[in-house]
């Protein structure tokens, strides 16, 4: 079956007691179905049968249903294919979601930390890496340039080979906005100055700014430690894993 259209609907399936339409595919490499879209011009058509224009145009699938409990688009694999998937999304943003999600088995991520963005204090431009405090009046982040700064807020995630698996709060405020990782593991910038770091070690801010370096006085650690060594640095300044833990 195949169909064409200038200026409307290509091919259209009604049915009031099976399926619309049903399309398979024999060949592993083949598709069931294909929807492409390459338009130039953005769609004026609304999303929503009845509804204003608003939310995606252009799709190269659209699913719809007033069916209480139905699903729009819905994909399964049998359950002896543990590799594949039922929904498949890529792209630089591989899924939008416009609303709630549910999931009711696990989300599996394969990046490293949890992160959030926060505001930067104007004129500064961490690099990846850096560990970062919150300024004076709390409203942003700057560069650490204190030892044992109890103001530490967590480490600019993207440096090495660790992203972020998980971003909150990113959103538009006017201001220039990093991810900050707050818990899991990331590379940090750190300056072994005041001592060799060693796997294992508690890390605090240092006086150099953007760095960490080893704690070696307990008491004034208390509030400022970043996190823990994950790897080692004899002398100088250098980027080492650390399992980031705020206390």
């Amino acid at each position: 079956m195949s169909g064409y259209s200038g200026g409307g609907t290509g091919v259209l399936a009604h049915s009031d007691y099976g399926d619309g339409s049903q399309s398979f595919a024999h060949a592993a490499n083949a598709n069931g179905v294909l929807g492409q879209n390459v338009a130039r011009t953005r769609s004026k058509l609304a999303p929503l049968p009845g509804a204003a224009p608003a939310g995606p145009h252009g799709n190269g699938v659209y699913g719809y249903t007033d069916v209480p409990g139905g699903s729009g688009v819905y994909g399964a694999v049998a359950p002896e294919n543990r590799d594949g998937a039922g929904v498949t999304g890529i792209g630089p943003v591989a899924g939008h979601f416009i609303g709630n999600v549910i999931v009711t088995g696990d989300i599996q991520l394969g990046a490293a930390d949890y992160a959030e963005d926060f505001d930067l204090s104007e004129g500064d431009t961490p690099d990846a890496g850096s560990v970062m405090v919150l300024t004076e009046a709390g409203e942003a982040l700057t560069e650490c340039n204190t030892d044992y700064d109890g103001r530490v807020a967590g480490i600019v995630c993207g440096a090495g080979a660790y992203r972020p698996g998980v971003i909150l709060d990113r959103r538009p405020t006017g201001s220039a906005r990093v991810p900050i990782a707050l818990v899991g593991k990331v590379y940090c910038k750190v300056d072994a100055s005041a001592g060799p770091i060693r796997t294992g070690d508690v890390l605090t801010t240092s006086s150099t700014p953007g760095h960490a370096m080893r704690a070696t006085d307990r008491n004034r650690a208390f509030g400022a430690v970043i996190g823990k060594a994950l790897g080692s640095l004899d002398t100088g300044r250098g980027l080492i894993p650390v399992l980031v833990s705020l206390q």
